[in-house]
């Protein structure tokens, strides 16, 4: 395609990891964010943005434009290996049908053509500091998929310092821990065998980032930009420089609660929900409530939603460089930016789970300081639970990894001069619109039904640009049909309708029906008050779930297979084995193939 002569926009996407809606203060919150703030003043706050209902598969829809089932994320590869993490514990269902079924590769597949892959084609310098998550091998990663220049953490997470103990780096760590600390980075094309002494993620990703702009405006300042920034924070362990840290010393001292409650006054006062809103109530039987701590056991967990808030105020610190920098080259107002979190807050308590909570939690009182002081440093390791969490995605119910809004209702803004700014706005998008919005903003057409030679999918996104540009009343026709899924917990909206299927505990394991548009928190079950309403639901439910290559984990979300005995072992379905002993020394040694099916649907 011929380019135009009119300069054409860069771009520029920050993403934060794990951030609640109500985590930044132009969304309500008492955490210092001021640059994202400066960014949700000049342009438009969304309240009806929605992702996945956790990382990976979010990633791989902003990357696509299409759902993340079909992309090669329909679980986190982490999740799908092993069925810990997913089922209680004497549960029946495991997640071992979709092992090797395509659309669970756990890494950007041969059906998708990238974002990235299409703005370079087409003349823009496209570049990434940050986390990838999208794929451990070099074929997979960031520089195979379209970026000139990239910083990439491959896994999901890691120690956001860089650091081990000597133990860990023997072997000696729980399951659960394996896939969780190693900071394994790749530059480019190659592995990066030493992160700089100093390092702390969200600094490093911004140092890096500021690096690329640079050399971009050196040596293709000629070519307009694709800048990615997604940063690994804050998701746990909840860690954050000292500085950061201390400034919220005693600020959550009254508990999550009252956190909560101010959040919801907070978001009344924005206009971002209605006065008479019913927030859902707090969902956390696993742990203690506030009440029944110790003095002790609420001292440190203030202090981890201190430790949480520094790297919330952190990260801000980050986005605030790159955007300056940008006014500072005076690229700022020819650049099309947008914020967003990955999914809700992370509500998990680890140390509640029967299958990770004993060998965890002795390891971690041997080789990690949790002690009050040291929570937030290098060498502590921390998360701060359901409670916290549901202050941050509060009036939404639940949190990450659930279909429900506060597991994938995210916060979002977007700023670029001569369209829809200074708004707070309720239109229903999502990350899978983020891709066709950008190309039509730059002017390039998606190649589907090929590239390269190979077949590919087309986007399911819809763009944004004549919602933005004030031509139609919404970005999805009015009756727009969206579907969620993840862990055998399913979600299926139209319009304001809304089916949910959680699985006990957090839910009845049943489907549920909400009115969004009375019931934002997903309270009051309609399901035997308006049956065909919900019968309806359940058709689309049934064509999202054949469209997708949807693998369900439960009967009630389609017709469930039962794995085959080659899909059985565990933990034998990452392609990477990067945290064995002796793995990032011999890396070869530690690659696999994981074996591959047909479509295990009729």
């Amino acid at each position: 395609m011929a380019h135009s002569s009119a300069k054409r926009p860069n771009f520029l996407i920050i993403v934060a990891d794990d951030l609640g809606f109500s985590d930044c203060g132009c969304f309500g919150s008492e955490i210092r964010t001021p640059n994202i703030d400066k960014l949700g003043d000049y342009g438009v706050r969304y309240t009806g943005f929605h992702a996945a209902a956790a990382c990976s598969p979010t990633r791989a829809m902003i990357m696509t434009g299409t759902d993340h089932h079909i992309a090669g994320l329909g679980n986190l590869i982490e999740w799908t290996t092993q069925t810990g993490q997913n089922f209680v514990k004497g549960s029946k269902f495991t997640t071992a049908p979709q092992r090797g079924q395509p659309g669970y590769e756990g890494y950007l597949n041969e059906r998708v053509v990238t974002l990235p892959e299409m703005l370079r084609d087409h003349g823009y310098h496209t570049m990434m500091s940050g986390k990838w998550h999208l794929g451990l091998k070099p074929e997979r990663s960031p520089h195979a998929r379209g970026f000139e220049r990239s910083l990439a953490l491959l896994p999901a997470c890691s120690n956001h310092y860089g650091w081990q103990p000597d133990e860990e780096k023997q072997g000696k760590y729980p399951s659960f821990l394996e896939k969780s600390v190693i900071a394994l980075h790749m530059e480019d094309d190659h592995y990066v065998k030493d992160l700089p002494e100093d390092w702390y993620s969200s600094n490093g990703y911004g140092d890096r980032m500021l690096a690329y702009m640079k050399e971009w405006k050196e040596s293709h300042a000629e070519k307009p930009f694709f800048a990615y920034l997604p940063f690994s924070a804050p998701h746990w362990p909840l860690q954050a420089p000292k500085e950061f840290v201390d400034q919220y010393r005693g600020l959550y001292d009254d508990g999550p609660e009252i956190l909560r409650q101010t959040r919801l006054a907070n978001l009344v006062k924005l206009g971002m929900i209605e006065p008479h809103t019913k927030a859902h109530p707090v969902v956390a039987d696993e742990v203690e409530g506030w009440d029944a701590m110790s003095e002790e056991e609420r001292r440190l967990s203030c202090r981890a939603m201190e430790a949480y808030a520094g790297m919330v105020e952190c990260l801000d610190h980050n986005v605030g460089r790159v955007v300056n920098h940008l006014k500072e080259i005076g690229e700022l107002d020819n650049t099309f930016i947008m914020f967003m979190s990955d999914n809700g807050a992370e509500g998990a308590a680890y140390e509640a789970y029967p299958m990770i909570k004993g060998p965890l939690m002795e390891h971690l009182g041997r080789y990690y300081d949790n002690s009050y002081e040291n929570i937030g440093a290098y060498n502590s390791f921390v998360w701060y639970g359901p409670r916290w969490a549901q202050a941050a995605t509060a009036p939404s119910r639940l949190y990450k990894a659930y279909t429900t809004e506060g597991g994938v209702r995210v916060p979002c803004i977007t700023r670029y001069p001569g369209l829809r700014n200074n708004q707070i706005c309720d239109t229903f998008s999502t990350v899978m619109d983020i891709c066709p919005t950008i190309l039509e903003l730059a002017g390039i057409e998606h190649p589907a039904p090929t590239y390269k030679g190979r077949e590919i999918v087309t986007m399911r996104g819809a763009s944004m640009l004549s919602w933005l540009r004030g031509k139609a009343e919404r970005v999805h026709a009015k009756d727009f049909v969206n579907g969620w899924e993840l862990c055998g917990r399913g979600a299926i909206r139209k319009a304001n309708w809304k089916a949910v299927f959680i699985p006990k505990p957090k839910g009845p394991e049943k489907w549920q029906l909400y009115d969004l548009s009375k019931d934002p928190g997903e309270i009051d079950d309609l399901a035997d008050v308006e049956p065909k309403k919900l019968e309806e639901l359940l058709e689309h439910w049934e064509q999202y779930v054949v469209e997708c290559g949807v693998v369900p984990l439960q009967p009630d979300l389609g017709t469930y297979m039962v794995a085959t005995e080659e899909q059985m072992p565990e933990n034998v379905w990452m392609e990477y084995e990067y945290w064995k002993p002796g793995a990032l020394e011999e890396r070869e040694k530690f690659m696999r193939e994981p074996k591959k099916f047909r479509p295990a649907r009729p």
